[in-house]
């Protein structure tokens, strides 16, 4: 069987690289940070250039903490911008690979099969990965580092614990020489899919390195971490069984509609509940546009950091499906109102819409209100005409002119970051 090889590819520090080289600047010796002044200094830096990390600064810090004898030039974010230039550094890729061996990661990540095509290059995987990097800086001036390696997995980590930290920005792992050069490495949170906690728990089990997940007994990690034992104990050894055929293969059991917001400021209990009511409108706008509605929705409200509250997380369902405003707001501020710890500072709020399915394509209660109902979808769908032409504020509700209200803001964000535009 042919020995597969991967190439997983990061664009250094991106939207910092972005605004560095939109200003003519060198994105590897330049000090930037991209953050939103409107914020304060409390808001997080989306992304430093290295320049700024090699002083010791944290990547995703606050404004406050860049020391104040730094100087550095602070970008306001512009995703439109960055999308621009991920779609250009795609357009490379897609010169060496076609678009079935590539899988988007993350708008700045990007895993490639090359196995098929270091024959037709005649080139090693990682002589074709340097081409391909030094395409990217010369094409878009962006820099970027890889990782190669004989499985997925492999490949990322060779990225993220290695190669961010070579000289020539490149790393290669095989199944041997990953238990070679990070059998003893730590921390675990370094690896690939291991969480704080996960660490924490095998550390209660005297389990420090990837060596030690490797030889430790398989049926106390299952009891300890059930089915996610396996992934653990492969990882431990460098394998890795998913392949690109895999990822583009897959299909979820599930649909679902999230949308998430983390205030600027404190929220009081009443204050939240506009913002719940701001994101119920958006998420039905959302169900709409897709013809879809749902039977379910968890709320998850997170406290201020300083009050050390865990978050409250409930779920509800009901068996008509909903994606109308009115249908909907109900169950969401009795789900609110339950679960919330009331004078607690709320500074994050998650809504997700599960149980989806086509518009109409369930059973309406002997109760409802039909005609009704079709009216509302009909004014849904006039709104969302509206707004693709003129633009996500040009028809908004009067609750979002309160002071309170984020939503005309946010409707000029992506992503939750200024558009740019």
């Amino acid at each position: 069987m042919e020995q597969r090889m991967y190439v997983c590819i990061d664009l250094k520090s991106f939207y910092a690289s972005v605004e560095c080289v939109e200003r003519g600047l060198d994105p590897m010796k330049a000090n930037l940070a991209v953050a939103d002044p409107k914020r304060g200094k409390g808001t997080i830096c989306l992304a430093i250039t290295p320049s700024m990390k090699a002083l010791g600064i944290k990547n995703r810090c606050r404004v406050y903490q860049i020391p104040p004898h730094v100087e550095y030039i602070m970008a306001s974010p512009r995703m439109k911008l960055y999308i621009s230039y991920a779609a250009d550094i795609y357009a490379v890729y897609l010169k060496y690979v076609a678009k079935e061996d590539i899988h988007v990661y993350s708008i700045d990540e990007a895993f490639l099969d090359v196995t098929g095509y270091l024959s037709l290059y005649r080139l090693t995987a990682r002589e074709l990965a340097l081409q391909i990097m030094e395409d990217v800086r010369e094409s878009t001036g962006i820099p970027a580092a890889a990782g190669v390696g004989t499985n997925l997995y492999l490949a990322k980590v060779a990225l993220d614990i290695l190669a961010k930290h070579a000289k020539s920005s490149m790393e290669c792992l095989d199944e041997e020489s990953f238990r070679e050069r990070l059998w003893n490495h730590r921390p675990l949170t370094d690896f690939w899919r291991v969480g704080a906690k996960t660490q924490e728990r095998l550390a209660h089990m005297g389990i420090l390195t990837m060596q030690d997940i490797a030889h430790a007994d398989s049926g106390l990690l299952y009891r300890e971490f059930g089915v996610d034992a396996e992934l653990l104990i492969d990882h431990a050894w460098g394998r890795e069984s998913a392949t690109m055929g895999d990822i583009k293969a897959y299909q979820p059991k599930s649909r679902m509609v999230s949308r998430s917001q983390v205030l600027l400021r404190d929220y009081a209990f009443e204050e939240c509940e506009l913002i719940l009511k701001e994101m119920a409108d958006a998420l039905c706008l959302d169900l709409a546009e897709s013809g879809l509605a749902a039977q379910s929705l968890t709320l998850r409200i997170e406290y201020s950091y300083e009050t050390r509250q865990e978050p409250s997380v409930g779920t509800t369902a009901w068996k008509e499906g909903a994606n109308t405003y009115e249908a909907f707001l109900l169950p969401l501020l009795k789900l609110y109102r339950r679960i919330v710890k009331r004078g607690q500072p709320i500074r994050k709020v998650t809504i997700t819409c599960g149980k989806l399915v086509e518009e109409g394509g369930w059973q309406h209660s002997l109760f409802a209100d039909g005609a009704k109902e079709q009216k509302e979808r009909d004014l849904q769908k006039a709104i969302l005409e509206v707004k693709r032409r003129y633009g996500k504020n040009a028809i908004v509700r009067g609750m979002d002119l309160l002071e309170a209200g984020t939503a005309r803001e946010r409707n000029q964000q992506i992503g939750g970051h200024q558009s740019g535009e």
